[in-house]
């Protein structure tokens, strides 16, 4: 019995020397020129891209910037521009906003083979129709398996994303080269043989968060509401997150109201956020370095320039904590540092940032 309890003491302790010792911010490169997303290639080199059309290397051991050459058509329009970069086995995937002629935009996704000198980007995805608007792209990309998803925001356009004839307002879901999956809904759903082969789920708003979680498989999205209903939630085969039947708890901007939170038919957000904090980047986190925070999600906020951490079962909210808010800036990405497990952070104000104990 005393043993038992002596080993009790020792965990408890060794918890509370976890819990307790506060993260802290470095900054390790700034000067950057509206960097949107970045990439780890290795352990201590990342790729970087900038809303103007930019790609970049950055080495995080001795700070050198390498520019990168590209033939992407990048129109930078309001929200939009050259947006998220994932590397992945040699290649490099993007999603921006490509210039489809007279003022016209689609949400694009193109892959290069990995080349620190030159990329020759190949779109496979591209949202139709293209729209004239600067806002909403989305644009984040999450492999799983053999499939790349992708979230097409629904450019400002309110209930196109209840139209599954058309891209914008979805989750897309297609093959790494591009070609399209064969049980996808459309293929798979008797109600859904409308539906655009490449869409996985629709009723989304602008999801510009996106992970895969390395402890259940599944991917979760952030998703900005208007004037509130922003929310973190699970991405899910054939279903409706509602937009713009539902409001989410916000209304729009003219203060006039949209519809109700929530109601049954359609997906239910794990969390939601009224007023908006303008939820932006997330990860599921799985490390070393905060290894009390496995399984939980940390989602960056533009707003209100916070690093939030959601302790969730399947889908019930468990705890919100705040990690810091009104330090480093608007939030826009963030990764992990796979050996190491440290959090690394990029901010609209041109810094990329080291979360670490």
């Amino acid at each position: 019995m005393i043993k038992k309890i002596f080993i009790f003491l020792i965990l408890l302790i060794q918890t509370f020397h976890l819990e307790s010792r506060e993260p802290k911010l470095e900054e390790v490169i700034s000067g950057m020129d509206s960097p949107w997303s970045f990439s780890f290639i290795s352990e201590n080199k990342i790729i970087v891209s900038e809303k103007p059309g930019n790609l970049k290397i950055v080495n995080l051991e001795d700070k050198k910037v390498k520019r990168v050459n590209h033939n992407l058509k990048v129109l930078e329009d309001g929200q939009g521009g050259l947006l998220e970069v994932l590397y992945y086995e040699e290649k490099v995937y993007v999603s921006y906003s490509e210039n489809r002629g007279n003022r016209n935009s689609s949400t694009s996704v193109a892959v290069a083979n990995f080349s620190e000198s030159n990329l020759d980007f190949k779109n496979i995805f591209r949202a139709e129709p293209p729209i004239n608007s600067g806002y909403h792209f989305g644009s984040r990309m999450v492999i799983k398996d053999n499939f790349l998803f992708i979230s097409a925001g629904e450019r400002g356009k309110g209930m196109i994303a209840q139209d599954p004839t058309k891209h914008p307002g979805s989750i897309i879901r297609i093959h790494l080269d591009g070609k399209i999956p064969i049980d996808n809904p459309k293929f798979k759903e008797k109600n859904k043989g409308n539906w655009l082969p490449e869409i996985f789920q629709i009723g989304v708003r602008n999801p510009q968060g996106m992970d895969l979680s390395p402890f259940n498989k599944k991917i979760y999205i952030t998703n900005h509401g208007a004037r509130g209903g922003d929310w973190f939630g699970e991405v899910r085969y054939g279903e409706n997150y509602g937009w713009k039947i539902l409001g989410w708890g916000g209304k729009n901007y003219s203060g006039t109201t949209i519809g109700p939170k929530w109601k049954p038919g359609f997906t239910k957000a794990i969390k939601y956020w009224v007023p908006s904090i303008a939820v932006s980047s997330m990860i599921i986190y799985k490390g070393n370095e905060f290894k009390e925070w496995e399984g939980d999600a940390l989602i960056g906020s533009l707003k209100d320039q916070s690093l939030r951490k959601i302790k969730f079962k399947k889908s019930k909210l468990i705890e919100e904590k705040l990690i810091f808010k009104d330090t480093i800036g608007r939030i826009r990405d963030i990764e992990i540092q796979i050996n190491s497990g440290k959090i690394y952070i990029i901010t609209d104000q041109g810094s990329l940032w080291r979360l670490q104990k």
